[in-house]
């Protein structure tokens, strides 16, 4: 009999699989295969988060034992997962979809700074809250639901800053940096609220088997910890690299501060 823990195993979940799948021959369809190789670099990238993050002892960890693991687990894939994609997509990918009149629709306003901004601030708030967040960890469908609502947000959020398309613009670089800046705090706030409780928050965690020696209130507190910090230094390391790509493009003596068309290339 093997001593291996049981959240250790690298269980395959089919739902995961296929999905990633059907991602990716979307985007050999619509002409992936094209892109630049740094393009496909990122996005292949972008899938083997969503494979780590939603499989093996990530996935264990967070469904049946750790807080901390699950906030990790959401970390990446709001704030990791977004940019690689939207990195990874040429432009000649995306267009096709955009033809459809209700997903252009949809694009256009959905992708604007404040709605963009305002539904991930809501989402991620929202979802952890107590009551949410505890009827999603017991019913697994509506456990999904919650990751796909925190892609889908995600991916809305980081538009503004990685846009792959002009016809949905990116902010011109200061711009990006106040939308960084704004939408860090929000995260931050939700971070200390959780960090700074001195009572259990999510019952589902404490009544889960220990692991590690973490208590329920010590695995809260790491797991506000991670998206205190760790999650509100990933802004400011995206402001960093805009101001590095503003400041080069004024070196250059481009005082234009819109983001030029060639980035979308």
């Amino acid at each position: 009999m093997s001593d291996q823990a049981p959240w250790a195993h690298w269980d395959l979940h089919p739902s995961v699989v296929i999905g990633l799948a059907c991602l990716g021959g979307l985007y050999v369809f619509l002409g992936g295969r094209a892109a630049a190789r740094r393009q496909q670099a990122s996005f292949i990238g972008a899938l083997a988060v969503l494979l780590g993050s939603l499989n093996g002892p990530i996935h264990a960890l967070s469904d049946r034992y750790l807080f901390s693991v699950h906030m990790a687990q959401h970390l990446l894939l709001t704030l990791l997962f977004p940019p690689l994609l939207l990195y990874g997509l040429p432009a000649g990918t995306v267009r096709p979809l955009l033809r459809a009149a209700p997903v252009g629709a949809a694009g256009r306003l959905l992708t604007r700074p404040i709605p963009a901004a305002a539904l991930f601030t809501a989402v991620m708030a929202l979802w952890h809250t107590p009551q949410f967040y505890e009827a999603a960890m017991r019913n697994h469908g509506l456990h999904i639901a919650q990751h796909l609502v925190f892609l889908a947000t995600a991916v809305l959020m980081w538009w503004p800053i990685l846009s792959p398309v002009p016809e949905l613009p990116r902010l011109p670089y200061p711009g990006q940096m106040l939308y960084l800046f704004l939408l860090g705090i929000p995260m931050s706030l939700v971070g200390a609220l959780i960090t700074l409780s001195d009572r259990v928050l999510y019952p589902f965690y404490a009544e889960a088997p220990r692991v590690w020696g973490l208590t329920p209130i010590a695995d809260q507190q790491l797991g506000g910890l991670a998206m205190w910090i760790p999650g509100g230094l990933v802004f400011w390391l995206a402001m960093t690299v805009v101001w590095f790509r503003w400041s080069l493009r004024e070196e250059q003596g481009e005082a234009e501060r819109a983001v030029p068309l060639d980035a979308y290339r």
